[in-house]
């Protein structure tokens, strides 16, 4: 299944992110939460966005926590979001699949 980069909200990103992490699926991280599944699709898809609490209570089930600390603004991220919205559907379509093969390939040892 080849996922896709898509542009989501800070919360998404770090919710998915810390999800992954742990190695648990929606639904178990809804379990250890107390929370509905369906929410934390939603909140990955960005269809809801989570308060700050809800978002370190569910971090907080995945075994994380959220530190906040100031730095100097790094553009980094404007960046790639402006290049990302120049991409093509089909731009798109083909880094996911480059990115897809890249992640089965196995290392060649010299």
């Amino acid at each position: 299944m080849t996922q896709s980069y898509e542009l989501r909200s800070t919360a998404a990103s770090i919710l998915a992110l810390a999800r992954l992490k742990a190695g648990l699926s929606q639904h178990q991280l809804a379990q250890r939460a107390g929370v509905a599944a369906t929410m934390i699709s939603a909140y990955e898809r960005d269809l809801r966005q989570p308060t700050i609490p809800t978002l370190e209570r569910l971090l907080a089930a995945a075994g994380l926590e959220l530190r906040y600390h100031l730095a100097p603004r790094d553009l980094h991220d404007e960046v790639l979001e402006k290049l990302e919205s120049r991409r093509t559907p089909a731009e798109r379509k083909r880094r996911d699949r480059q990115i897809e093969v890249w992640r089965r390939a196995t290392r060649l040892h010299a």
